[in-house]
């Protein structure tokens, strides 16, 4: 069984409500469900974190260098332009770290452009909408 982490940060608690025309219309938790949905044929392991805080984010990272990680997957939200505390945690994991943006930051304002939290990362993916999770996952299964 492949085991994976998805950390999400800041504001992603209101997906749904907050600019549904950029981030879509299904709340985290919906999301979570037709992920786990998609997966449900695959032998996958998933848990999935959620915090507007940002040290708690560096300590759940931490935490997951004791488990068998296939992959962490993070949606670093607006932590993704500015968190060296992030990035260094990132750095540390000895597994693949996967970052992940529902909205193309490519075509958004300018200071979404720059994301120091990739220069952690193995992969970035974005403006895939709310099915980032799903492809994440998946792209670590074929």
């Amino acid at each position: 069984m492949k085991k994976f982490l998805i950390i999400n940060g800041p504001n992603l608690n209101l997906l749904g409500k907050r600019e549904p025309e950029i981030y879509g219309d299904r709340s985290l938790s919906e999301i979570e469900d037709e992920t786990m949905d998609k997966l449900k044929n695959f032998e996958v392991e998933v848990d999935w974190f959620q915090s507007n805080i940002e040290g708690e984010i560096i300590s759940r990272i931490g935490e997951s260098m004791g488990e068998n990680l296939e992959a962490l997957i993070i949606n670093p939200a607006a932590y993704a332009h500015y968190s060296i505390g992030i990035l260094d945690a990132l750095k540390m994991v000895p597994f693949k770290v996967i970052e992940v943006h529902l909205s193309n930051t490519n075509k958004r304002e300018d200071y979404r452009r720059a994301k120091l939290t990739a220069q952690g990362s193995d992969i970035i993916m974005e403006g895939l909408g709310q099915d980032a999770y799903f492809l994440a996952i998946y792209s670590q299964l074929i």
